[in-house]
């Protein structure tokens, strides 16, 4: 049986479920450690939407390590709004420092390439793109992530820190706006 939630007035159901999750963020956690050994590696979490996913991908991550956060938005209620806004800046010297960027959701990927930018102008000496969703069909960006939890459809999703009008972070599975039948 499909669990389905009310978020505000939307309906969704369920999509990936939180054990889903966390087989796929212990996978993204290895590779990292594997493809990050004797580096200098700061990771750059995008804040709101990531704060779940940084905070259980960090615990299986065992290569020495910083992390730090940072908030952009482009989304207003379910649609992207096609601009970038910076809201909170970085605070960490990236000079020489490898620096993985870690995001919920990658969709147009506007917002990436934004943050692209910003670390090439920080002195990065390499940047790495993980989101645990993308959505190919919807991408327009330059930089496609490196790591990908899971490739999905381009429906609206919210739970596991992605939500709807700030809504629905709270979820511990991903839920998918439900379609109406009518």
């Amino acid at each position: 049986m499909i669990t389905v939630v009310q978020v505000l007035d939307k309906s969704f159901e369920e999509f990936i479920t939180r054990d889903e999750i966390q087989t796929e963020v212990e996978s993204l956690a290895e590779q990292i450690n594997n493809d990050f050994i004797g580096k200098e590696v700061v990771f750059i979490a995008v804040l709101n939407g990531s704060f779940m996913f940084a905070s259980d991908l960090m615990k299986s991550i065992s290569i020495e390590s910083e992390i730090s956060f940072i908030k952009m938005s482009s989304y207003s209620g379910t649609s992207t709004t096609g601009t970038v806004n910076k809201l909170i800046g970085l605070n960490n010297d990236l000079t020489g420092k490898s620096v993985i960027i870690v995001e919920d959701i990658i969709d147009t990927g506007i917002t990436i390439d934004e943050i692209m930018a910003l670390l090439t102008m920080e002195g990065a000496k390499e940047v790495k793109v993980c989101s645990l969703l993308y959505k190919p069909t919807a991408f327009k960006g330059t930089y496609k992530p490196d790591y990908i939890g899971f490739s999905i459809s381009n429906a609206f999703v919210v739970g596991y820190g992605l939500d709807y009008n700030e809504k629905g972070r709270n979820l511990d599975s991903i839920f998918k706006i439900k379609e109406s039948k009518t």
